[in-house]
């Protein structure tokens, strides 16, 4: 009777480590939000938020404004440290396949469905800090080349996310939940007015008048003529070659 007991101890603890691993390693993914439960109060979630989590333990994240630092998955809790070392905790629910639950406040839980994770190399991930820099608000009275480069980084990252959803095959994308000045259609972009730009977009600068020059040069290769609309039947490469184009002429 020993033996067989041994063995069942022996199994259950196996059981318990494969567990942890598979709760462990369930987080390495690209989640977006989809839905929530219970009171919301303010909150700056839409489809469009999303939460990168990759096996060397850093994570990017946009719940309403960007941010970067390490992750950690520890008793069904996520602890997030940014780069100012301030940790937020969240109780997390990843026993449904391909969705996590997240706790952000008591009586209000968002929920995430996962997603490939992009490629880590050549700028290929449209989630990385290095695609992602103009989100982060500047913290000085910006020149207008840092200004264009701003803009370029945001081009690229509109570059890489249609081309993940391309390589993917993702069958649809939220275009409207992310902030920018440039309002997108099933088959072309245009500059919003000023009047019209989401405070998200305007908090990435340091005041509105920096804000003001970055949509003048938008509207200024706009007025061009000089962007060729691509070829093709498919949404996607048409987006990736437009954006393409326009972060040539932002050089």
């Amino acid at each position: 009777m020993k033996k067989p007991l041994s063995l069942l101890c022996l199994a259950l603890i196996l059981q318990n480590l494969t567990g942890c691993h598979l709760s462990s390693n369930s987080i390495y993914h690209l989640w977006f939000y989809t839905y929530s439960d219970g009171s919301a109060g303010v909150s700056q979630l839409n489809p469009a938020s999303f939460l990168e989590c990759r096996k060397d333990g850093t994570y990017t994240r946009d719940f309403g404004h960007f941010e970067y630092g390490a992750w950690r998955l520890e008793d069904h809790k996520l602890y997030l440290t940014d780069r100012q070392h301030h940790t937020s905790i969240y109780a997390v629910d990843l026993s449904k396949p391909k969705e996590m639950q997240m706790t952000i406040r008591e009586g209000f839980t968002a929920s995430f469905e996962r997603q490939s994770l992009p490629e880590q190399k050549d700028g290929k991930d449209p989630f990385s800090l290095e695609n992602n820099r103009w989100r982060i608000t500047a913290t000085h009275k910006e020149s207008d080349t840092e200004i264009r480069q701003r803009l370029y980084n945001h081009c690229r990252f509109w570059e890489a996310y249609f081309k993940w959803a391309l390589d993917n095959e993702v069958s649809a994308i939220d275009v409207r939940g992310t902030p920018t000045n440039m309002k997108i259609y099933g088959n072309g972009f245009t500059l919003k007015p000023l009047d019209e730009l989401p405070a998200a977009w305007k908090s990435c600068f340091f005041d509105e008048e920096d804000c003001a020059k970055a949509n003048d040069i938008i509207k200024d290769i706009f007025h061009s003529g000089n962007i060729a609309w691509p070829h093709t039947d498919n949404r996607y490469k048409q987006f990736v070659g437009a954006f393409q184009q326009m972060e040539t002429f932002l050089k």
